[in-house]
């Protein structure tokens, strides 16, 4: 396998490219090439540029419309809805962006549900953007189906994972939760079966609902959750904020993330964010004792410092990429 280096510029620049070249609007494109960018940043591959490839198929097949207009509705002081109008669901957040923040500072609290949907990219960063504003941020989105009920086979929810962003009082993240309801995100099973390589132990089931270690078995099975039927009952709980609640399909019935099968997967998400200053005088010194309780023990590592580490490697000496990704990417522009 031959590598290059690209700097977060240049692969914040392909991603705009190569979508606009597909038929997305500049608008639209912007969107998700910043968060393709936020992802190679972060260390998180399988949300970045290997989605490019499936981006730009999904606009030219009409699986998500480049072109979409999202609408944002404002139906109560506290609540805010965006439809997606089956396009990208990052420019639909966008939209939607300011009159969540600005109502949840004007009420102590608000929420924002977006619907015929797609796709949002790494959850956390949209969880650690509400940190960053200065309020408390919770995440949900769901996917199409891959995990079934502890004792079934047939997957009725997706690995539907939820984040938290916890502002640090100083315009950043003190702590980024980011997990799924599924042992592993369903993205790095893709790309191990896209690589040839075997999953790990406890990962999956396949379709008999027997154990396996063959990626390409385990996405035609069901995917695990951690922790049994407690992670699936968190799967069920961002199953009814991000799809019930926000008016999206249910995972069951939206069509898959890869491939060009089925039409627009009209998934959603719901985002909810508290103003902790209508709530607590003393939120920012219990965050940071908190904080200090667990990055204070040896061996002990505070959910986010991971991504927080590998971006000033990156920021500083940009990504390696594989040359032949990079080849499909271009080629695609062709």
């Amino acid at each position: 396998m031959t590598e290059l280096t690209m700097p977060l510029a240049a692969v914040e620049d392909l991603c705009l490219k190569t979508l606009m070249a597909a038929g997305a609007t500049a608008g639209n494109a912007r969107s998700v090439a910043r968060s393709t960018m936020l992802a190679e940043r972060d260390g998180i591959r399988s949300h970045g540029l290997l989605y490019v490839p499936i981006y730009a198929e999904h606009v030219r097949c009409g699986k998500v419309d480049g072109k979409a207009m999202p609408v944002v509705d404002r139906p109560r002081p506290g609540a805010v809805t965006v439809d997606a109008a089956t396009g990208f669901a990052h420019p639909a957040i966008d939209h939607g962006w300011p009159s969540f923040i600005g109502a949840a500072r004007a009420n102590g609290v608000a929420a924002m549900t977006i619907y015929n949907s797609y796709n949002c990219g790494v959850l956390g960063h949209h969880a650690e953007r509400i940190a960053e504003e200065g309020l408390l941020g919770l995440c949900m989105t769901h996917a199409p189906a891959s995990i079934a009920p502890p004792g079934g086979r047939a997957p009725v929810i997706g690995t539907n994972p939820f984040a938290l962003g916890v502002p640090d009082g100083a315009g950043g993240a003190a702590i980024v939760l980011d997990q799924s309801a599924s042992v592993i995100a369903k993205s790095e099973i893709l790309l191990r079966s896209k690589e040839g390589r075997r999953i790990e132990p406890g990962w999956a089931i396949d379709a008999l609902g027997q154990p396996t270690l063959d990626a390409a078995d385990a996405l035609k099975g069901s995917m695990l959750p951690a922790g049994g039927h407690k992670g699936f009952g968190i799967g069920l709980l961002v199953e009814l904020l991000a799809s019930c609640l926000s008016g999206a399909v249910l995972s069951k019935d939206a069509s898959p993330f890869s491939g060009t099968a089925g039409g627009p997967p009209k998934t959603g998400q719901c985002f909810i964010a508290f103003d902790p200053a209508a709530f607590s005088t003393g939120f920012s010194q219990q965050i940071a004792a908190l904080v200090d309780a667990i990055a204070g023990q040896e061996g002990a590592r505070l959910p986010g410092a991971g991504r927080r580490r590998a971006r000033g490697a990156t920021e500083a000496h940009g990504i390696r990429v594989d040359s032949a990704l990079i080849e499909r990417i271009n080629s695609s522009n062709r």
